[in-house]
């Protein structure tokens, strides 16, 4: 095992990083602030034409050139064509990989742990089948793509799913070779302490009344997220109450803004819905939740989605579908809402929920409760599996 000041070294590879935001880089970014403290991390991921200052950052992080895509929120990572990135690789001195995305980024890292003879875990954050569809429009090549993606998970030593529907989707949809462990995600988001200076902030920021209902999605803007059921839904709610005064906020940003905003104006939904760009502020986005009444996140693409909990951390209940990988972390009426997959349902669900204060209390109750989970915990089991690998290699 090679160790410096008597610590572990672990690898984080991840295609895309701050200044970028998304669930994943999130969830690799507290992991590796959580083992910084007991460990040496080094994050490889992209660099930007977008400047970020990593030195404001506890880990070490190591960065490749990349390429704008073209009408996508990501950039492509080029290793191979990056000298000074690949040396930093093979100087690092590896203990453990772990794998965060299973491209470019990804696949150097499992490089070096078949080349160094080091174990090599992976995090299953996606159902990449359909970001393939939407790419390249027909099944069979999205089937392809996938493929080749679950052989480069088969290569690897461990996998972690983030939900057990998504363990199930990897093993038998997507055909990997066992059911993966379950390794839930988690939040640092702490509850806001004064609660009525977080309201009246998200209040006065967005000229928002009182006694309006607040409405909440938080993410990228793509229409995977199901952004315009949403929409939908409400221009139902609006006509079923016409006399509930609500706001929606959309928090985020993405490439389906324009498609977004057309279908609120197409709708007639332009006084009831913000688009509040992307909140990097964590505090800030705190108040967010803290303001919300209910968190709308009916996306079916989502695997384990971070806002489910950081909701939670301020008691803040959402409504999901069923039979998604988000929706079946949730219990209905008891930690969170479920609707079928209509737009009706889903109307019809937020006039229960608004109309039972003694329902909406004992969830909101229940969702701080039973889904509000700490980093320290989730990562004090990965750790745990570092090292049973480490020892067998």
């Amino acid at each position: 095992m090679k160790k410096q000041n008597n610590k572990i070294t672990i690898g984080f590879f991840n295609d895309s990083f701050y200044p970028m935001t998304d669930g994943v880089i999130m969830v690799m970014d507290n992991y590796a602030k959580v083992l910084c403290k007991s460990c040496n991390v080094i994050v490889f991921c992209p660099k930007y034409k977008k400047d970020f200052d990593d030195t404001k950052l506890p880990y070490k992080v190591v960065r490749c050139k990349s390429i704008k895509i073209p009408f996508l929120d990501y950039s492509l990572p080029l290793p191979i064509f990056d000298k000074n990135y690949r040396k930093m690789l093979k100087n690092s001195n590896l203990d453990i990989v772990h794998i965060h995305s299973p491209f470019t980024i990804g696949s150097s890292g499992l490089k070096y742990s078949k080349k160094h003879n080091v174990p090599c875990v992976a995090t299953m954050h996606s159902q990449f089948k359909q970001d393939f569809k939407r790419a390249v429009k027909f099944n069979f090549f999205a089937t392809i793509l996938n493929n080749k993606l679950i052989r480069f998970f088969n290569k690897c030593d461990r996998c972690f799913a983030v939900t057990d529907e998504t363990a199930r989707i990897f093993y038998e949809d997507y055909k990997y070779k066992c059911l993966p462990e379950v390794l839930e995600n988690a939040t640092e988001m702490m509850p806001v302490e004064d609660s009525s200076y977080a309201i009246s902030y998200i209040n006065k920021k967005h000229n928002i009344e009182d006694d309006e209902i607040v409405f909440l999605f938080v993410g990228r803007i793509n229409i995977l997220k199901n952004i315009l059921f949403i929409i939908d839904s409400l221009k139902l709610l609006k006509e079923k109450r016409t006399n509930l005064k609500f706001k929606m906020l959309f928090v985020g940003e993405g490439q389906d803004e324009t498609v977004l905003k057309e279908h609120i104006t197409n709708l007639s939904l332009d006084n009831y819905v913000i688009l509040c760009g992307k909140v990097t502020d964590r505090t800030i986005l705190s108040y967010y939740y803290k303001r919300t009444d209910l968190l709308l996140f009916p996306s079916k693409y989502d695997t384990s989605s971070l806002v489910r909990i950081e909701a939670a951390s301020q008691s803040t209940p959402g409504l999901f579908l069923k039979g998604t990988s988000t929706g079946c972390t949730i219990t209905d009426n008891k930690n969170g809402f479920l609707s079928e997959d209509s737009v009706e349902d889903y109307s019809n669900k937020i006039i229960e929920i608004l109309e039972n204060k003694e329902l909406y209390d004992k969830v909101s109750a229940g969702a701080f409760k039973d889904l509000y989970i700490s980093w320290d915990d989730v990562v004090a089991i990965a750790y745990k599996n570092y090292l049973d690998l480490i020892k067998k290699y």
